[in-house]
């Protein structure tokens, strides 16, 4: 059995079989998914499916795109939604420098609100860091006293090291399957066993032999068999210590 630790099925390429694909979920062997808000509009709408199927449990937050759009009282509106049962982390949140959809004293300051956030309410925290390495890493610095979860991770040995050793974790996607993965696959050498997550970030990132089609929490065994492959164990021990350890992130039981 499977956890889909990063989802996005509030993505419009969901809209027309939403209930169909997540119906076939747990008689597919994904037993748990973690659906991402990426915005206020994805967070309520990732409470809501975590109201509609017992097995989706969501995160909450301002991904760094939009921080643009956060308000003085975004911070407030936040906290409300992470009173929700279900309301696991606050993320996907972070720096993107990549497209600066947001000016980056903008996502910097937004940023540091949101871990403010969850240092308050006791929660994990899931990071977006997209060629803003070292502006990321000098914030999260400041709050040592958080778990957290670097996403989609294609970093090098020695930012994985820096993650490691802030006591971090580090979560794989479809990257590792690609031909040019060679970063994340030396990482998955280094790895401990109990700091690595699963997750499809779906739509996006499919796996090879799925490439260039939607993704979905239904190709994670072909994620975890890759990661077998380089660290020496079967896709069955992937699958069943990235449960555990993705229950253990999160707090859920």
């Amino acid at each position: 059995m499977y956890f889909d630790t990063h989802a996005h099925y509030c993505d419009k390429r969901f809209k027309e079989d939403l209930d169909e694909l997540l119906g076939s979920m747990i008689g597919s062997g994904i037993s748990l998914i973690l659906n991402a808000g990426s915005s206020m509009r994805t967070s309520k709408f990732s409470l809501e499916l975590a109201d509609r199927y017992p097995f989706i449990y969501a995160s909450v937050g301002v991904h760094p795109h939009d921080a643009k759009s956060m308000t003085d009282d975004t911070v407030s509106e936040l906290e409300k939604l992470l009173s929700h049962p279900k309301a696991m982390a606050v993320g996907e949140i972070g720096l993107d420098y990549h497209y600066d959809f947001s000016p980056r004293d903008v996502q910097r300051m937004r940023f540091r609100e949101q871990l403010e956030l969850a240092r308050r309410l006791d929660k994990p925290v899931i990071i977006h860091e997209r060629e803003a390495l070292q502006d990321t890493l000098d914030i999260v610095r400041d709050y040592g006293d958080l778990t957290g979860v670097f996403h989609c991770f294609s970093g090098s040995r020695e930012t994985a090291k820096t993650v490691l050793d802030m006591g971090w974790y580090l979560s794989f996607t479809g990257i590792v399957t690609f031909k040019n993965a060679r970063r994340a696959l030396e990482v998955l050498e280094i790895m401990p066993a109990d700091r690595i997550m699963l997750e499809t970030d779906c739509p996006y990132m499919a796996p090879e032999p799925m490439r260039g089609k939607r993704n979905s929490s239904l190709y994670l065994p072909y994620i975890a068999d890759k990661i077998g492959q380089v660290r020496g164990v079967s896709a069955e021990e992937v699958a069943a210590t990235t449960m555990e350890n993705g229950k253990r992130f999160f707090g859920i039981s």
